[in-house]
């Protein structure tokens, strides 16, 4: 069929369609002219070579149709056309028109056409192999070559039917999906026909040489131009789609919006490997824009582990589902603490001194030692889990309030019993925080922020306080309420701190013991502010007495005056006696004090002296001494002055003597000092019978000092 082709380019076919132009002009001129009626015809009108030659025709009831032609170098000469030189014309054109089509084989394809050839029958009989729908070397049959524009030869319409198809014209942002009607068969695991080398579907012959599988196809069609055989591959866009039962929406280019991320699951592929839920990341295949590269690179079917940022992407929808979801955001005042349920097998970088969990590098599946931190991160929630875990200071209710973290929604007021029995309500407020580099460690060990207040704070603080109310009655527990928080907060920190958490403060909120306890005490404080009352009022009543005596002292002021001050001047002078006497006794106690001391200083002196005599003279010499210097210093006489007697029968001795005394002293001279013996006694005689006449008197004279 090939050497009766023949293909003219668009400069060709206009040469041609001169050339025969021309010929059927020329024919119908020569044909047409009359010799005989060349009289009739008009006047030959002289023109000049500068002129143009031009034919006008005109109908039958008017002029006849005058033809100028140049007749020679400088003038030309018009001829008659005659009505019946018409016929010749159409007939001769007839015939150049009709031969060529019919016995030349020739086909016109215009420029946005493709013609679509089927063979009608071979001379040698030879049919297509079973199994195949395109003929490959001339069978009967549709034919996997098709005819670009131009004039093609050779296409008898005794043999062959073409069918001229509009080129497929895929607008832009839109796809094109091809459906083989022909090829080899696909394996079982495979859905999708692989892409060949076969000029994007234009060379249905490379198509089939090149181990093109049929049904459905990898590739696709983008915007542009195309040739297809029709015959072959089916095209199916937006403008069909729902003739084909698609939506149009899924032949547009993917868009992923600038805030969200496309998890990628895809139909085409390898089974997963069992113990995983996502195929891995597979590179090179542009992001599954080119679906061959991923089935040759080992590609799993199903959700992937690769993510499709913000962008617009020609993907195939029958080898590609697409869902956008938001990107993982990190508020300010939190961390994410990412579980990942893929990655590479686990290798614990927490070291030994944690034994409660687990926790892995980045791209390892487990909880990662690194957590995420306030922003917007492109994470596929698909195969991660993100716990987000506060940085700010978390505040727990056992009340009936409920902070927006909700973290406390189940906690209730506690209820406990004191040492005396009673059963009361405690309302507790718990203040923690959790470190950024602390969060892994905790849902590594919890699991969860509510884990760790279900599991871990709820039962921790409320059995201290239910402990701690059973050491103490109720009134006690009211009134030692500070004493209770200080210890509680103290005990909670070192609890909580074993799971990485740290206490910040422990509040002891209202406290409601029993009604009747509570009315005992109510009435016990009526009393006793009934009792402060009447206190009061007495403290009122005295003060009103105390104004009546100030308003009665006020009327003798100025008597009271000087009464309290006669009063206060002889307090002050019998302040100054006392004053004085106690100087005066001070005075003779010390001058007491003095000479007491200088006796005793002056017998020591003299018993030294004493000592040194007897041990120098002997006791008696130093005694006989020391009385004959008495005796000297005392002016002792050692006779007497005056001598009582009685004897002779005379009782006046003891008058006269008197007498004696009497005048002595008054005859003493001033100054003298008058004798006095050591111990004068009174000589009395005795009558010889050895009894005294008189009764014995003992005069004690003064010593003098």
């Amino acid at each position: 069929m090939n050497r009766f082709q023949f293909s003219f380019g668009k400069r060709k076919q206009n040469k041609l369609v001169r050339f025969a132009g021309s010929v059927v002009a020329s024919l119908a001129i020569a044909g047409s002219v009359n010799y005989a009626n060349a009289a009739k015809a008009t006047t030959i009108r002289t023109l000049t070579t500068n002129e143009i030659a031009s034919v006008s025709v005109q109908p039958a009831q008017q002029q006849p149709v005058i033809a100028q032609l140049p007749a020679s170098t400088t003038q030309y000469q018009a001829m008659q056309l005659l009505p019946g030189g018409l016929i010749p014309i159409v007939l001769l054109g007839g015939v150049i028109v009709f031969v060529p089509l019919f016995f030349g084989g020739l086909v016109v394809i215009g420029e946005r056409e493709v013609g679509i050839v089927v063979r009608k029958f071979t001379l040698s009989g030879r049919g297509l192999p079973a199994g195949r729908l395109i003929a490959l070397n001339g069978e009967a049959g549709l034919q996997a070559d098709t005819l670009a524009p131009g004039w093609h030869w050779g296409y008898w319409p005794w043999q062959y039917s073409v069918r001229k198809e509009s080129v497929v014209v895929v607008p832009q942002g839109e796809i094109a999906l091809i459906v083989a009607a022909d090829g080899a068969s696909n394996p079982p695991e495979r859905i999708l026909g692989k892409i060949v080398d076969c000029d994007n579907f234009q060379d249905a012959r490379k198509f089939l040489t090149h181990g093109g599988e049929k049904g459905r196809q990898m590739g696709f069609l983008t915007a542009g131009t195309y040739r297809i055989n029709t015959a072959l591959f089916k095209v199916i866009m937006a403008s069909n789609a729902t003739a084909h039962g698609m939506n149009p929406e899924q032949l547009r280019v993917y868009s992923v919006a600038s805030d969200k991320v496309g998890i990628v699951t895809t139909l085409d592929g390898l089974p997963i490997p069992g113990g995983e839920i996502a195929g891995p990341t597979i590179g090179g295949h542009d992001n599954f824009q080119n679906g061959q590269k991923f089935i040759d690179a080992g590609g799993r079917r199903g959700l992937q582990e690769q993510i499709l940022l913000s962008g617009s992407w020609n993907l195939n929808p029958w080898f590609v589902q697409v869902e956008q979801v938001p990107m993982t955001e990190i508020p300010i005042g939190y961390v994410g603490v990412v579980i990942s349920f893929v990655g590479k097998a686990q290798e614990d970088v927490s070291g030994a001194a944690f034994t409660h969990g687990n926790l892995v590098n980045q791209g390892h599946k487990g909880v990662w030692v690194e957590p995420l931190y306030p922003g917007k991160h492109p994470l596929n929630s698909r195969i991660m889990k993100i716990e987000l875990v506060p940085t700010t200071n978390i505040v727990l209710n056992w009340s009936g309030r409920t902070e927006r973290h909700s973290y406390d929604a189940k906690l209730a007021s506690l209820t406990v019993r004191s040492r005396d029995g009673f059963a009361f309500d405690l309302e507790v407020a718990q203040i923690i925080h959790v470190g950024a580099l602390d969060a892994p460690k905790v849902i590594s060990r919890v699991g969860s922020m509510q884990n760790l207040v279900d599991h871990v704070l709820e039962p921790t603080i409320g059995n201290y306080f239910r402990n701690s109310a059973q050491n103490c009655t109720v009134l006690d527990f009211l009134t030692a309420r500070s004493e209770r928080q200080a210890e509680a907060a103290e005990y909670i920190k070192i609890a909580i701190r074993a799971y990485d958490v740290q206490a910040i403060d422990t509040l002891i909120g209202d406290i409601q013991p029993p009604a009747t306890l509570m009315q005992t005490q109510t009435d016990r404080k009526i009393a006793e502010e009934q009792r402060k009352t009447y206190e009061v009022q007495q403290v009122a009543q005295t003060q009103r007495q105390q104004l009546v005596r100030e308003t009665a002292l006020a009327d003798i002021q100025q008597e009271m005056v000087k009464s309290e001050q006669s009063v206060h001047i002889a307090d002050l002078k019998a302040q100054a006696q006392i004053k004085q006497a106690n100087g005066e006794a001070e005075g003779t106690k010390l001058r007491a004090i003095a000479e007491a001391e200088g006796i005793r200083a002056t017998g020591n002196a003299k018993a030294e002296t004493y000592r040194a005599g007897v041990e120098a003279l002997g006791p008696q010499g130093y005694t006989a001494m020391q009385l004959m210097q008495i005796i000297g210093d005392r002016n002792v006489r050692l006779i007497p002055d005056i001598l009582v007697g009685g004897s002779n029968g005379s009782t006046n001795g003891l008058v006269d003597g008197l007498l004696s005394m009497i005048l002595w002293n008054q005859t003493a001279k001033p100054g003298e000092v008058t004798p006095t013996p050591l111990h004068p006694q009174p000589i009395v005689k005795t009558q010889p019978n050895g009894q005294s006449t008189i009764p014995p008197i003992v005069v004690d004279f003064p010593v003098d000092r």
